[in-house]
């Protein structure tokens, strides 16, 4: 994906029909990329604060040309090619057809790991305005100051040295115990996230099911938006009626070997669209 760099504004140019700040935003993987007026978009990664800005034909990134090609290009996987992730789906699968055309400005961001596995611990029976409700008071209370009075993400031994009475204040139920219980194994080192980086997908889908409150949903969503393990296809409440509905006989993932989270990412995002009171990545 191509970009041009305009320094008179100190901002990233992208100007693709295949990248959308709406649809990623609204397709279940990352809550901390919120709109803060029609055009106008602010996402928080690490300790990092990015501005961007929807305008005719394309999207603005405001961040030097360095950070755009280090950084972002990487976090919003600009450099992969999802058309052929597209065109793989055969003309006679028309609601798969009709659902990657539907959200062709999707892409599966790389996002950190713990954050990936706090925010998904998180997500169990929420909906979308939930879990980001609960992740930035979760912020608010433990992470670190931003400029702006923004906040980033606590780190794990933040969050493993606070009581849990502490923590059940943002909004996590019963969750709660869960959390600490993932940062305790997080700061300690039992989750090494890293080592887990280089392991093969079932080594790293065990030691995240070792985590008090990860099923095998929770598993596979970390691994795809945490680990960019693209072979992942977490199956929620969304997902299973959509299988059930429009693949009875079963959806055949063998032909998007490599790529079944992409479709995964395409199905969801058809799937849950209007629906603003919808549940997010509950089971």
């Amino acid at each position: 994906m191509k970009y041009i760099y305009l320094p008179e504004i100190g901002a990233a140019r992208v100007s693709s029909r295949e990248f959308s700040l709406a649809q990623i935003a609204d397709s279940g993987q990352c809550f901390r990329l919120t709109r803060t007026s029609p055009e106008r978009w602010r996402l928080i990664a690490g300790r990092r604060v990015l501005r961007l800005e929807t305008v005719p034909g394309g999207t603005l990134f405001y961040c030097t040309e360095e950070e755009f090609r280090s950084v972002w290009r990487r976090y919003f996987d600009l450099t992969a090619g999802y058309r052929r992730y597209r065109s793989a789906v055969p003309e006679e699968d028309g609601y798969l057809r009709s659902a990657v055309r539907f959200g062709r400005g999707i892409r599966i961001l790389r996002q950190d790991p713990w954050e990936m596995l706090v925010t998904f611990i998180i997500s169990q029976r929420k909906n979308i305005p939930a879990i980001r409700l609960s992740v930035e008071k979760l912020c608010a209370r433990c992470g670190e100051p931003l400029p702006g009075g923004l906040f980033a993400f606590p780190a794990a031994e933040r969050l493993a040295a606070l009581p849990q009475e502490e923590l059940a204040l943002c909004s996590l139920g019963y969750r709660t115990g869960y959390i600490h219980a993932a940062a305790r194994m997080a700061a300690e080192g039992e989750l090494d996230f890293a080592a887990l980086a280089r392991s093969d997908d079932e080594t790293l889908r065990q030691a995240l099911l070792a985590v008090p409150g990860v099923g095998v949903k929770v598993a596979e969503c970390v691994m795809l938006f945490g680990f960019h393990r693209l072979r992942g296809f977490p199956v929620d409440v969304w997902i299973g009626r959509t299988l059930r509905e429009h693949y009875p006989d079963g959806l055949d993932l063998t032909r998007y070997a490599g790529f079944e989270g992409v479709i995964q990412q395409y199905l969801f995002y058809y799937a849950r669209s209007g629906e603003t009171s919808a549940p997010g990545r509950g089971d």
